[in-house]
């Protein structure tokens, strides 16, 4: 039945599968413009941010209680959540924060109402993410967007006295480089608070390379079960928002992108062939 439905299924939605599952092997030249191309068509089909702040696939209490939102807060908060846990393992408070990859700010938005830092910057490769994200958020003292790339970031040597990474350095094209990035603009007390996840026979590698960086392990979280508790309980959001927003040829595609149960990248997390963690690393 699987391959009868398979076979159903035509080129352009099975290319956009493949575009799904093997972004992060494309060269820069090719992933660079299509992360562009894509970014802008999200922005396009929800240009007010009423719908979509967090592009994480969640996170999901299993044995604590659901995290405490303001009610026109509470629409997405297992994105929310994936936030919160990311950033647990040290005092916010009164601190100065970068986000690598910020995306459409849902993250510096939850953790700059919420957990009171004194400064959160944003910087997201997307001129129209970082352009959309200051319309947006503009309302918040504490929190600025710019533009910029990962492996090369606009800021002076101690900088930061922590810098924020969520499911985002898997697709970058020189890791190494990232992490001395992110070690030259932390203070010399600065935590460097990662959460990514990778292909199970890659986690040991992306270990080997933080060591390798120079950044000792001082806490580190298995949070895949609770990625797999999030994915189901925001499937029917996340599947009526991809039936009522998102053009035909692209409906299998952001499936995909999103995890929605069935998909091969739901089934991957469920069954343990993608590894999923949480960590404080200390340089």
């Amino acid at each position: 039945m699987g391959v009868e439905k398979e076979n159903l299924r035509g080129p352009i939605h099975r290319f956009g599968d493949w575009i799904v599952d093997r972004f992060v092997h494309l060269p820069r030249w090719v992933r660079l413009p299509l992360w562009r191309y894509w970014h802008g068509k999200m922005i396009a089909w929800d240009d007010d941010y009423s719908a979509l702040r967090f592009m994480n696939y969640g996170y999901a209490p299993i044995d604590e209680p659901d995290l405490e939102l303001e009610p026109e807060d509470q629409h997405e908060p297992f994105g929310a959540h994936l936030y919160h846990v990311a950033v647990s393992h040290v005092p916010i408070a009164d601190k100065e924060l970068l986000e690598v990859s910020s995306g459409r700010g849902g993250g510096a938005f939850y953790i700059a109402r919420y957990l009171n830092p004194r400064r959160y910057v944003g910087l997201d490769i997307s001129a129209e993410n970082v352009e959309a994200c200051a319309s947006v958020y503009g309302h918040l003292p504490n929190v600025e967007f710019i533009q910029g790339e990962a492996e090369n970031l606009p800021f002076p040597d101690n900088s930061f006295d922590h810098v924020v990474s969520v499911e985002a350095s898997r697709a970058y094209g020189d890791i190494m480089q990232f992490f001395a990035e992110v070690r030259r603009v932390l203070r010399p007390d600065g935590t460097f608070l990662l959460t990514d996840m990778r292909w199970h026979e890659d986690m040991e590698i992306l270990k080997g390379q933080i060591a390798e960086a120079g950044f000792t392990i001082e806490q580190e979280i298995n949070i895949a079960p609770n990625v797999v508790r999030a994915l189901e309980r925001d499937n029917e959001r996340k599947v009526e928002l991809i039936k009522s927003r998102v053009p035909k040829m692209f409906l299998s595609a952001f499936s995909e992108f999103a995890g929605t149960i069935g998909s091969d990248r739901y089934r991957a997390f469920a069954d343990g062939r993608m590894n999923y963690f949480s960590w404080n690393l200390r340089p």
